[in-house]
């Protein structure tokens, strides 16, 4: 009997060459990192590709507001003013107010969505500005509060109103409601972070949102008002963003409104956007 011995040599490390490298990468330069510009208008273009593949997502900034419209002129325009056409002049500015910062609030329903489906983690990932996505659903959203504007003004026009600042204060006071609402809608990015979930950012939202609207100027004059609730509705920043909006459309707005708008929204951005960043870092 004999047994036979047999011996494996020990398999060898490959070590690719300088030249096989060099084969497989490739040659031209790395791309550079997208400026902080590109990259919110990127994701600003992916929330109006969502609108376009579920155009149902408009139905909040087209039928609601003629809705609203119709609704509360028609309801209060002969027991307020008298007349439907007198209170739809005063009305239609603040509706229009209305109804665009009832729509803010889909920007923190449409983080908190992209939190649950696991698409923040991928965004993190990414060698881009931070804030980025933030803003990119707020640059989305902007086609949404201007798309509403414009369906309430025309609506407007058809049922009688003529604002007497003419196109230039029409125009001036959708653009200072349509940056307003980009200020305000910080605030619903941070709640978006930090809910659990999207029925839960709309009944947070619903609780800020419903004291705002309605104890303000919006349907009736101020000065109606009892002393203690005119307390509150005189420093509510709605009520100073419906004033800018309505003075400038009648072709009269004074400089205290505007600039209280203007500190109310760079007041938004710092305290909220910094606190919406702060969250995205750590969530």
């Amino acid at each position: 009997m004999s047994t036979a011995t047999t011996t494996q040599e020990a398999p060898s490390t490959y070590v690719p060459s300088a030249e096989v490298i060099g084969a497989v990468l490739a040659r031209t330069e790395r791309p550079k990192r997208p400026s902080a510009l590109s990259a919110s208008m990127t994701f600003g273009w992916r929330a109006m590709l969502k609108i376009k593949h579920v155009p149902e997502q408009l139905f909040d900034v087209t039928i609601f507001p003629i809705i609203m419209t119709l609704m509360f002129t028609y309801l209060f325009g002969g027991a307020l003013a008298g007349s439907v056409t007198d209170y739809l002049q005063y009305l239609l500015p603040g509706i229009m107010v209305m109804s665009v910062i009832m729509t803010t609030m889909y920007t923190g329903v449409s983080v908190n969505t992209d939190i649950e489906k696991g698409v923040f983690d991928r965004f993190r990932t990414l060698p881009m500005w931070r804030p980025a996505p933030m803003v990119g659903y707020l640059l989305g959203d902007m086609f949404r509060y201007t798309a509403a504007s414009t369906v309430i003004l025309l609506l407007g026009l058809v049922l009688g109103f003529r604002p007497a600042g003419g196109p230039v204060g029409v125009l001036a006071g959708m653009a200072v409601l349509v940056l307003f609402s980009f200020a305000f809608s910080w605030i619903w990015t941070m709640v978006g972070l930090v809910m659990r979930s999207e029925k839960a950012v709309m009944g947070a939202s619903m609780m800020v949102l419903f004291p705002l609207t309605f104890l303000s100027n919006i349907l009736v004059r101020p000065d109606t008002m009892p002393g203690w609730l005119q307390v509150f509705v005189d420093v509510n920043p709605i009520t100073q963003l419906v004033a800018v909006v309505r003075g400038l459309m009648q072709g009269d707005v004074g400089g205290g409104p505007l600039l209280w708008v203007t500190l109310w929204a760079a007041a938004f951005i710092a305290v909220f956007g910094s606190l919406t960043m702060w969250l995205y870092n750590r969530k």
